[in-house]
């Protein structure tokens, strides 16, 4: 069977892309997925976020994309009925000592196109009555939806247009022809594709190794951990609320997220995970582990934060420390509220000077281009990441003819 587009990876930026090329008039497509199902892993376990561009640089890929998407996002999930609500968002500084960053969040977001309200401490309790601090920011753009709907719309549009998904197809090796790419499933099924786009997320590096490109960085995989708020609980919270971000620390902290259920979400921490499609405290890879552990610029990370790691892991294992740091925020909340939910587990890029890479990474190589870094705001700009990837392979699939 020959496809001119082959992408590996079912979860939303893969049917993005996959999308995104059927709207160019592509019907030669096929989405290869290893699961049995299509967004099982970072797809169908975030918290549901329709982000606003708020925290991303101004002029990065990242801040671009998600401008862009975030627009596109809700005009199709008003096309597809898909049930979303544009909610917003409070930003809370919860001491003095927070205000000056959170100031300056406020002038990234008007940076990015945003228009956030900043609000004095007496203002906090209009958009969320339990909440606790000196000065807030609310941001409309903000909002919710399930993101595992979209998937299965984005799939289901470009199975209309022609294109074809397939589960159940992991991929075991590449082979390279003048004329064409030989994929190879585990199964030993073959399919030929004049060009091949890789979406793997969490398995990225290692689908850009096996298909002889050096990705350039190692993806480290840390689980986010959830608890949600009992029925009881629930109106203590009326849409989302999130501490301000520490510029020193790469993730956002323990916040609180309402669903598109009506359930609240709490967290999630940031532990290191010791398998990359681990989603339990005990789940273990030893392949995985050692892949992290034998990387250099995994030790330079934990140089940098290994107190900020030693505490995720203790607020992972002790649920009294989730709550105290889920109190700073709604002091009412108490621990018999909280039981204990999902997780997810994020797909880090990792440079080999243990810097973070923070923005979207892409390689491109003969006949193939690798997504190596998608993290958020990638569910929220997938459109605009979709079309971004698409027009990169055509390109690049042009470029390779001559």
């Amino acid at each position: 069977m020959h496809f001119e587009y082959a992408i590996v990876g079912g979860g939303i930026v893969g049917l993005a892309t996959a999308l995104a090329l059927t709207e160019t008039g592509v019907t030669s497509v096929v989405v290869l997925e290893a699961e049995g199902d299509l967004a099982a892993h970072q797809t169908g376990r975030n918290s549901g976020v329709i982000h606003s561009g708020l925290y991303y640089r101004p002029g990065s890929l990242k801040a671009q994309l998600c401008t862009e998407g975030r627009a596109a996002l809700y005009a199709f999930c008003a096309e597809e009925k898909i049930q979303h609500e544009r909610c917003g968002k409070l930003v809370v500084a919860t001491n003095p000592d927070e205000v000056d960053r959170l100031n300056a969040l406020a002038e990234r977001a008007w940076a990015n196109g945003l228009a956030p309200r900043r609000l004095a401490a007496a203002e906090l309790r209009e958009y969320e009555p339990h909440v606790a601090g000196v000065a807030g920011l609310w941001v409309s753009e903000t909002g919710i939806v399930d993101y595992k709907a979209v998937a299965a719309a984005y799939a289901r549009r470009m199975q209309l247009a022609g294109g074809v998904v397939r589960t159940r197809w992991r991929l075991a090796s590449v082979r390279s022809y003048p004329a064409h790419l030989t994929l190879i499933s585990t199964d030993e099924e073959s399919i030929d594709c004049d060009y091949l786009i890789a979406c793997a997320g969490l398995q990225s590096d290692r689908i850009a190794a096996l298909c002889g490109v050096n990705p350039g960085v190692r993806i480290i995989p840390f689980r986010g951990e959830y608890y949600d708020l009992k029925p009881a609980a629930r109106n203590l919270v009326r849409n989302l609320i999130y501490p301000v971000p520490d510029p020193k620390f790469p993730f956002l902290g323990v916040h609180f997220t309402r669903k598109i259920d009506g359930s609240v979400e709490a967290g999630p921490n940031a532990v290191l995970a010791f398998k990359r499609e681990g989603y339990g405290k005990t789940s273990f890879s030893a392949r995985d582990t050692l892949d992290t552990l034998a990387f250099s610029g995994f030790w330079g990370l934990a140089g940098r934060y290994w107190q900020t790691g030693i505490g995720e892991f203790y607020r992972s294992a002790n649920k009294y420390a989730f709550w105290r740091a889920l109190r700073t925020l709604v002091p009412e909340i108490e621990v018999n509220h909280l039981k204990a939910a999902g997780a997810g587990v994020r797909a880090q890029a990792l440079a080999p000077d243990g810097k973070l890479v923070d923005d979207f990474h892409i390689v491109s190589a003969y006949r193939m281009t690798h997504v190596l870094n998608a993290p958020s705001p990638a569910a929220t700009a997938s459109l605009s990441i979709g079309r971004h990837i698409a027009r990169l392979a055509v390109e690049g699939k042009t470029l390779d003819r001559y």
